[in-house]
C-alpha cells in the first residue's frame, strides 16, 4: 500500500504491508516538515503549506518508494487522507494519489485523517479483539469512539470547543511561549508543580469535551482578572511580570488538569461498556505526561493499549496506510476516483 498525506503542513508518503502472519509492516515513512516555513508566523499559513506541498510531494513519494525498495508498478494500492484539512494542502496529495492510482490501474482509498489517527497503534503489530474504546487527541480534534471489526469507528463524544492541542498551544501562547507551543508548554511543566493552581475542567454530564473554561482559567491566572468594564477593561498583568518558576508552575498545573479532564471521560464511557482494549492517537500523545496517565488507566483496567511510536503520534502517512489495511480487512471496496477532498471530518463531531 502506498499511502500519501498532505492534510496540513508536513507532506508525507509511506510504504504500508501486510505480512503472512496479519501484522502491519511499514517498510518506509517518509515525512517532508515545513516547520521552519512556518515558524515567524507562531502557526500555519495555508497558502504556503499548499505551495510547499506540491515542491514536496514527489519528492517524498520518490524516496518512500526507494526506501521500501519498490517500483510504482510493484505498489497493489494506493491510499490517501482527503479529509479533514486545509483544502489546498489536501487537494496536493488528493491529485497525487488519483494520479498514480489511475495510471496504475489500482484501487484507491480516500481515508479519513481521524480515523487513521485511530489505527496507528497497530502498526507494527497484529490488530487485538474488537470492539475497543477509541480516543484521538490532537491540535484540530478531541474525540472518543468506539473500534468495531466489521464497521466504522462510531462516535462517542467530542469537544464542544477547542480541542485539547489547541488548548496547549493557546496556553502556551499566554505564558509568552514560542512555537511550537504544545511541546514548549511540555518542557516548562517539568519544571513545575502541577498542584500549584487548582485549574477547573469542564464535567459537562456527557462524553463530550471542553476546555474553553480550562483556558479562560489559565488566562486569568496569568494576566488577572480584567478592570473596568467596556472599552475601559484591561488586564492587570502580563505574563512578562511571572518569574519563570511562577510560568512552571502554571504550566504543569494547566497539563495536569488537561490531561485529568480526558482521563475522566474515558472513565466515564469505560463505565458504560467496559472494553478489553484502548486505541488512541493523535499528535497530543506524544506529551510523556499523557503518555503515561494512559498506560496507567489501561493498566488498571487490564485493557490492551494501543499507542502509537512517537513518530506515528504526528501526521504521517503511514497511519493513513494502516487505516486503509484496516478497510481492506473488514471487506470494503475501494473508493472512486471522483471522491472529492473535504476540509472536514465525516467522524469526528456530531454535526459531521
Amino acid at each position: 500500500m502506498l499511502a500519501i498525506e498532505s492534510s496540513c503542513d508536513e507532506t508525507a508518503a509511506a510504504i504500508v504491508e501486510r505480512t503472512a502472519a496479519g501484522a502491519l509492516s511499514v517498510r518506509s515513512n517518509v515525512v517532508a516538515s515545513q516547520f521552519e516555513l512556518h515558524r515567524r508566523y507562531a502557526g500555519v499559513v495555508p497558502e504556503i503549506a499548499s505551495r510547499a506541498h506540491l515542491e514536496n510531494i514527489l519528492p517524498v513519494v520518490h524516496e518512500a518508494l526507494a526506501t521500501a525498495q519498490l517500483t510504482l508498478r510493484e505498489i497493489d494500492a494506493v491510499a490517501v487522507g482527503v479529509r479533514p484539512g486545509l483544502i489546498g494542502s489536501l487537494l496536493v496529495g488528493v491529485s497525487a494519489a488519483k494520479a498514480i492510482a489511475w495510471s496504475l490501474h489500482k484501487p484507491f482509498f480516500g481515508i479519513d485523517h481521524v480515523e487513521a489517527h485511530l489505527w496507528s497503534g497497530v502498526l507494527e503489530s497484529e490488530c487485538p479483539a474488537l470492539p475497543a474504546l477509541g480516543l484521538v487527541v490532537s491540535g484540530g480534534h478531541t474525540s472518543m469512539f468506539t473500534l468495531q471489526a466489521s464497521s466504522a469507528p462510531t462516535l462517542l463524544g467530542w469537544t464542544i470547543d477547542d480541542a485539547l492541542g489547541e488548548a496547549f498551544d493557546k496556553a502556551a501562547f499566554m505564558l509568552g511561549l514560542s512555537h511550537p507551543g504544545g511541546p514548549n508548554l511540555e518542557r516548562l511543566a517539568r519544571t513545575g508543580n502541577p498542584e500549584a493552581h487548582a485549574f477547573p475542567f469542564a464535567n459537562i454530564g456527557t462524553l463530550n469535551f471542553s476546555f474553553s473554561g480550562l483556558k479562560t482559567a489559565m488566562l486569568y491566572a496569568v494576566r488577572g482578572v480584567p478592570a473596568g468594564r467596556g472599552r475601559t477593561s484591561h488586564f492587570t498583568r502580563s505574563h512578562e511580570d511571572l518569574t519563570e518558576q511562577a510560568k512552571a508552575d502554571l504550566a504543569a498545573s494547566f497539563q495536569r488538569a488537561a490531561v485529568r479532564a480526558i482521563l475522566r471521560r474515558l472513565r466515564d464511557a469505560h463505565a458504560l461498556h467496559p472494553y478489553k482494549a484502548l486505541f488512541v492517537g493523535g499528535g497530543v500523545v506524544a506529551n510523556n505526561t499523557l503518555r503515561h496517565e494512559l498506560m496507567a488507566f489501561a493498566l488498571e483496567r487490564s485493557m490492551e493499549l494501543r499507542m502509537p511510536q512517537q513518530a506515528y503520534c504526528v501526521d504521517n502517512a503511514a497511519m493513513i496506510g494502516a487505516a486503509a489495511w484496516m478497510r481492506v480487512l473488514r471487506g470494503e471496496p475501494s473508493d472512486p476516483l471522483t471522491i472529492p477532498a473535504q476540509p472536514v471530518s465525516r467522524l469526528a463531531t456530531a454535526a459531521s
